[in-house]
């Protein structure tokens, strides 16, 4: 074997299996074309486990069928814990060795369920599980899953191979890459997958495998089928070999003694599921020892010494029975999704976002459609796409709304963007929404005015505009359903402490589109205070760092218009009129122009406070991470974001390391 076959294969392992490239990938990409050259050039010397054997090539006619050596079985689910424990009541009546029994639990992989066959230690065969009994041939594509062992053991202090093995495990794509897999594909203006099962699923059943290859597929063997003896008499200890032999196996598998303590270790791992760096539907409670599982036999395709303990769904189906639109605070029209209710995670869900109207018709999304729809931890539901083959022929074309639904007024599309907006400044549900802006906590920080109350403040006609939140009395407030004296004092005076609100703040709670807290900073900063910033000129505002023409004119046509020149009149004279020290120097602000995101606990900062820091000095924060991040700030339990910063590349940091960004500039 070559040098160069062995070095390779060593590399992708370490990459694939342990997230932890060690040479960069123009230098791997030289050895690999060295090591092709040299296969070509005499092929005695390509053997299957070749790193050059997992590219793909070319395309099959069509999938042979493949018998399983071993029913390839079910699980059946149980979706309480007395469900659980019913189980093991059923299998302690067919054998009473089972009350005694320990249990293995392991993550319920969400992908597709492939069969490994081995040979003297060699990947000779791969099928998918079709119905149990029979899959389709799938090896020349499983060869390309980069974390699959072509030969075994994979290292040679690994324990020898059986001369025959057959390993059951899960075929999958890892959230994080699943995420940036679909962002590319956006990019290039190509299809996009609803979910990584979808995407894996189709990858291997591609006939040309090196499409396969294109794709961040990966392996997790979880169950040996078969094979000559000896073999492992427990699930923990095969879990083990399985391991040592150079398999990938799951994070978050626990040995536990009795059923409750694996019951309450599959109820603490449903409450942390984010953190699986892989989609995992539930936990499966396995018998450790396989000789009873064995004797306990199957009801139906359903072993009985297994059962499945389901995660509250976060991914569903149900009916798109009508999409509403919402008018947000600057007048954007943003449409959602009613729905037949569903119980989702836990919570019924009547409503889901649908982003955009661009994305119901990228998405070919119809009313009467049913829809996949996704709810992860306490982000708000969102529709995924259609359940296209569900479809009826009743189903019913979305058309763009003409009229805002709250003032009725006709509305407008600015050109090049994808949002219709109501451009009447005196729309009702534009006032409630800018007045719970304007309240926020990142803007003038009224506690007390939600958006209840601002509801109630414009419906019985008591602001006209914020600015007459510094002109309420209390028998302004004690008028409202639900004030009482004590409320209406506490608001009038959480109100009037927001006159001592930065600029900056003030900039930002006005509600300019385009301005959120970063650049509200920035013009507070540069400018001094909202008359200079209302007589500034376009070349006046391009001039400072990070802000551009479109921003500029959105500026410049705020201040423009008669009614926001009345409003700071009123603010002015109401004493809402904040003074900031100018300090245009880019010295002074170090982070300007560097995005960051910050997940986990940190040891020193709250997230609160770390975020003030990096806005104070120029940075901008937001929530997810993408590949226009230049810096993660990580804590304890980083969860999800921190493997999809790993899989764009974007470079992690501590706060100590956040302190030392500032103070070197």
């Amino acid at each position: 074997m070559d040098e160069r076959h062995l070095c390779l294969s060593e590399l992708s392992r370490l990459a694939a299996r342990l997230d932890a490239p060690v040479i960069s990938d123009a230098e791997y990409d030289r050895l690999f074309q060295e090591l092709q050259e040299l296969e070509q050039a005499d092929p005695s010397l390509r053997t299957p486990d070749s790193p050059t054997q997992r590219v793909g090539g070319t395309v099959a006619t069509g999938f042979a069928r493949v018998v399983h050596p071993a029913p390839i079985l079910s699980l059946s689910n149980a979706y309480t814990a007395d469900e659980v424990r019913a189980w093991l009541d059923r299998a302690i009546r067919i054998d009473p060795g089972a009350a005694h029994a320990s249990f293995v639990v392991e993550p319920k992989l969400d992908g597709l369920t492939v069969v490994l066959t081995y040979r003297q230690g060699v990947f000779v065969q791969g099928a998918t599980r079709g119905d149990g009994e029979a899959g389709e041939d799938v090896t020349a594509n499983l060869r390309t899953v980069r974390n699959l062992p072509l030969i075994i053991p994979a290292q040679p202090d690994g324990p020898p191979a059986p001369p025959r093995l057959v390993v059951r495990g899960e075929a999958f794509i890892p959230v994080a890459e699943f995420e940036a897999m679909n962002e590319r594909l956006r990019h290039a203006g190509e299809r996009t997958f609803l979910n990584p099962r979808n995407a894996a699923a189709g990858a291997l059943r591609q006939l040309a495998s090196s499409l396969t290859a294109s794709r961040p597929i990966r392996f997790l063997a979880y169950a040996v089928v078969s094979g000559d003896e000896p073999l492992p008499s427990a699930q923990s200890a095969a879990l083990d070999w399985l391991r040592q032999l150079g398999f990938s196996t799951a994070d978050g598998i626990r040995t536990c003694s009795t059923l409750d303590e694996a019951i309450a270790f599959a109820e603490e791992s449903a409450s942390q599921r984010g953190r699986f760096p892989f989609e995992a539907d539930g936990m499966v409670i396995k018998i450790d020892d396989l000789k009873l599982a064995r004797r306990l036999g199957v009801v139906g395709k359903d072993p009985r010494g297994a059962i499945a303990f389901k995660f509250p769904a976060v991914t569903v189906t149900t009916s798109l029975l009508e999409i509403g639109v919402n008018v947000g605070r600057t007048g954007v029209i943003t449409p959602y999704a009613i729905l037949e209710p569903i119980l989702v995670g836990g919570v019924v869900v009547r409503q889901a976002t649908l982003h955009n109207f661009d994305y119901i018709a990228e998405k070919d999304i119809r009313i009467g459609d049913r829809v996949l729809l996704k709810r992860a931890g306490e982000v708000i539901p969102y529709v995924i796409g259609p359940v296209v083959e569900a479809r009826t022929g009743r189903e019913r074309r979305y058309s763009l709304p003409r009229v805002c639904p709250s003032c009725k007024e006709r509305l407008q599309r600015s050109q090049g963007e994808v949002a219709l907006y109501c451009v009447n400044a005196a729309c009702p549900a534009q006032l409630v929404r800018h007045l719970e802006h304007f309240a926020g906590r990142s803007a003038m920080d009224v506690e007390g005015l939600g958006i209840k109350v601002a509801e109630q403040l414009v419906a019985e006609g008591r602001v006209k505009d914020v600015a007459d939140l510094y002109r309420l009395t209390a028998d302004d407030l004690l008028s409202l359903d639900g004030f009482a004296e004590r409320r209406a004092e506490n608001l009038l005076q959480a109100i009037d402490a927001s006159r001592q609100q930065s600029l900056g703040r003030l900039i930002n709670a006005l509600g300019i589109r385009s301005v959120g807290e970063t650049v509200a900073a920035d013009l507070a900063e540069h400018f001094g205070d909202l008359g200079a910033l209302a007589a500034a000129s376009r070349d006046d505002i391009e001039a400072i760092p990070g802000i551009g023409p479109e921003t500029a004119a959105a500026i410049l046509g705020w201040f423009a218009r008669a009614r926001n020149r009345r409003l700071l009149d009123k603010l002015r004279s109401a004493g809402v009129w904040p003074q900031a020290r100018r300090s245009p120097s880019a010295s002074r602000r170090p982070l300007r122009g560097l995005t960051f995101v910050i997940t986990g606990t940190l040891s020193d900062l709250t997230r609160q406070d770390a975020k003030a820091l990096i806005e104070k000095h120029g940075g901008k924060v937001t929530d997810s991470v993408s590949a226009r991040t230049d810096f993660l700030v990580l804590g304890d339990e980083p969860g999800s974001k921190a493997e999809k910063a790993l899989a764009l590349g974007v470079r992690t940091i501590g706060s100590g390391e956040l302190k030392r960004l500032i103070q070197q500039g």
